[in-house]
């Protein structure tokens, strides 16, 4: 069976293939699934054998901005079987925030795009105008929100609207590069109005927890590419992680993690839901696993040996933590390069 972290928040180990240990996958899109337009490698083939072997798969995504059924298209050109039951997003997880405080009907101002709307809609909730009777407003990453809704919004929100918030991300990726995203508005509404919106997206745990309501699982597992959003969303759910390093975290800012944002488990891609892991074995500051060594000298990381890929990032995620958190600060990783 699977383990949590250690005493010394190291990774936890299985001595199964996790997809046979945890019952769903709750898998973030952009950097664990595809990066940008194209699959990431070998992720639609992993997923096929996940499913073959009995694992439910989510799919879920802070975006607010695109309906379940955009992003189920998104996955099946790319060769991922998926349709809208699939898809939950943090459009969906607001809109049980919604519900769930205010109930069927409420009136609710909708300042997003059309996956914001669609999710008010299907739960049964009143979308109204920025200037009617409202019992609360909700926001999301809208490109053809105007000004002067923002702006009529900020106002009501200071003067006692309930406000919730699909999301806090800063950056948005687009085809014309990565730009800011839900999270500078709202940066924006918080300075004006003074007020803390309810956030249903991660690592908040409104999407994690309606995504288990709407997939099922009695024993859930996070799959993501980020520390800051998927990794410390698990901890905050409660639930267990695994992170694939085939997006946004690197080398720096794996070994800089905190107890908060340390995943359950680390592998090199989707491969790693389907094989068991195995903890590094430690000695002193010396972290050894399956064929590698990571030591640290005087806060400098050195790795050699040779094996898997998987194995390399844990045996350098073991002695890079245990340093940090005896020392206060990250190692130095000058002249260490992950294998490909």
């Amino acid at each position: 069976m699977a383990a949590t972290p250690g005493e010394q928040g190291l990774l936890g180990s299985s001595g199964e293939p996790l997809d046979r240990v945890y019952d769903l996958a709750m898998l973030d899109l952009d950097g664990v699934v595809y990066v940008g337009p194209e699959a990431v490698p070998g992720a639609p083939e992993h997923l096929a054998g996940v499913r073959e072997d009995g694992m439910r798969i989510a799919f879920i995504t802070n975006n607010a901005s695109r309906p379940p059924a955009a992003v189920a298209d998104h996955l099946r050109e790319l060769g991922v079987e998926s349709g809208p039951e699939d898809v939950v997003t943090s459009a969906q997880a607001a809109a049980r925030v919604l519900v769930d405080r205010l109930g069927d009907g409420a009136r609710v101002v909708v300042l997003g795009g059309e996956g914001l709307a669609e999710a008010v809609a299907e739960a049964g909730l009143t979308r109204v105008a920025v200037e009617d009777d409202a019992e609360a407003v909700v926001t999301g990453y809208g490109p053809e929100v105007r000004w002067g809704q923002i702006m009529r919004a900020a106002v009501r929100i200071r003067d006692g609207l309930w406000w919730v918030a699909s999301n806090t991300d800063a950056t948005f990726p687009t085809a014309f590069g990565v730009a800011p995203g839900h999270g500078v508005l709202v940066e924006t509404l918080r300075r004006f109005t003074g007020v803390e919106p309810v956030v249903a997206g991660k690592p908040s745990r409104p999407l994690l927890d309606e995504t288990v309501r709407r997939c099922g699982g009695r024993r859930p597992l996070m799959v993501g590419d980020r520390l800051d959003t998927d990794i410390e969303g698990a901890h905050v759910a409660g639930v267990d992680s695994l992170l694939v390093m085939t997006g946004v975290t690197g080398l720096a800012e794996l070994v800089a993690a905190g107890p908060e944002l340390r995943p359950t488990y680390l592998s090199a891609d989707l491969r790693g839901l389907r094989t068991p892991h195995a903890t590094p074995e430690m000695s002193g500051a010396t972290a050894s696993l399956a064929g590698w060594r990571a030591q640290v000298q005087d806060g400098v990381l050195t790795v050699d040996g040779t094996g898997e890929p998987d194995d390399w990032w844990r045996v350098v995620a073991a002695a890079a933590w245990r340093h940090l958190d005896a020392e206060g600060r990250p190692v130095t990783t000058d002249g260490v390069a992950p294998p490909r």
